[in-house]
């Protein structure tokens, strides 16, 4: 029976790091016409990832000019390239909603598209913006790890349209990857202007702020993140994939005190004890997950499991 229980622990612990969902995020709506406002079917949507990790995906749209879109992570933001033969192509940066679905109408073409022009006249196309032309050569050079000339190029952007919220937000987080504080600090508090409730903003000004040695600003920006019970799980989600319990341990924590009745922090927090060893605080939260969730997807799980955690 020892050896029986000791085999279904260890297959626990292999599975539990591949057992965590809930950070993704979904993307809907259609390609328009910005003229006609007609449907345009079958464009290409190409996505990538702007921060954290490296993600490239091409998607197909409908017929009917209908595009989904799922993401596995909705944690970072991604560039959404839309493409159609006849038009320009059209790129924007979106933040995902964690675990709900977006709603995004994507508009192609200021003017007729190309292929729809039949006379023999020429036109001359329309100058592109150059705050959006500066924005995009930004965060290629981002994603390509040239920080310091994504930064010029951030700037670049917001000196010609100010108001350029995303500009701004960008500028502040490569200037905290090339230690740039002072200049982090001014580009967060230009986006705080612009949109006060941006809350990404507050790690970066605390992050800042604690660097340049200035601690009461920092605990000042620390008080007013959100405690958010989601993406604290989301965070230790991704640390429990990889293998980094001691880490996701407090995060997990955090979640359970922003949101007592998040029963999937106490699922997870369970397997971790088991993985560690700690076999009383493993049955306590395994407990609390199965009172929180008694039909949940990992009560089979949490169920069996308890028969070995004494």
């Amino acid at each position: 029976m020892r050896k029986t229980a000791a085999a279904f622990l260890l297959a626990l612990m292999a599975m539990a790091g591949n057992a965590f969902a809930g950070a993704e995020g979904r993307l809907i709506g259609k390609i328009i016409d910005a003229k006609t406002q007609q449907p345009i079917p079958n464009v290409t949507i190409h996505v990538s990832a702007t921060e954290a990790r490296k993600y490239e995906q091409d998607y197909k749209g409908e017929k009917d000019g209908t595009y989904k879109i799922f993401l596995v992570d909705a944690t970072i933001r991604y560039k959404f390239t839309v493409s159609a033969q006849g038009y320009p192509p059209y790129e924007e940066t979106i933040k995902l909603k964690i675990g709900e679905t977006t709603t995004k109408d994507f508009k192609l073409g200021g003017e007729a598209p190309a292929a729809a022009v039949s006379s023999g006249a020429s036109t001359a196309p329309k100058a592109a913006d150059p705050a959006t032309v500066a924005y995009n050569a930004g965060a290629t050079a981002y994603n390509d790890g040239k920080f310091a000339e994504a930064a010029a190029k951030f700037e670049e952007a917001v000196k010609a349209k100010p108001e350029l919220i995303a500009g701004w937000e960008a500028l502040a987080r490569v200037d905290l990857k090339l230690k740039a504080y002072p200049k982090a600090i001014e580009a967060a508090n230009k986006a705080l202007d612009l949109a006060p409730d941006e809350s990404d903003m507050y790690p970066i000004l605390a992050d800042a702020y604690q660097a340049t040695g200035d601690k009461e600003k920092a605990a000042e920006w620390k008080k007013k993140m959100p405690l958010d019970a989601a993406g604290a799980f989301n965070a230790a989600a991704a640390l429990i994939n990889k293998n980094n319990d001691t880490e996701a341990e407090p995060l997990l924590k955090q979640s359970i005190a922003a949101d007592e009745k998040f029963a999937n922090a106490y699922f997870e927090l369970g397997m971790l004890y088991v993985r560690t060893g700690k076999m009383a605080e493993a049955k306590t939260n395994l407990e609390t997950y199965l009172k929180l969730d008694p039909n949940g997807k990992n009560a089979a799980t949490a169920k069996e499991t308890l028969q070995y955690v004494k």
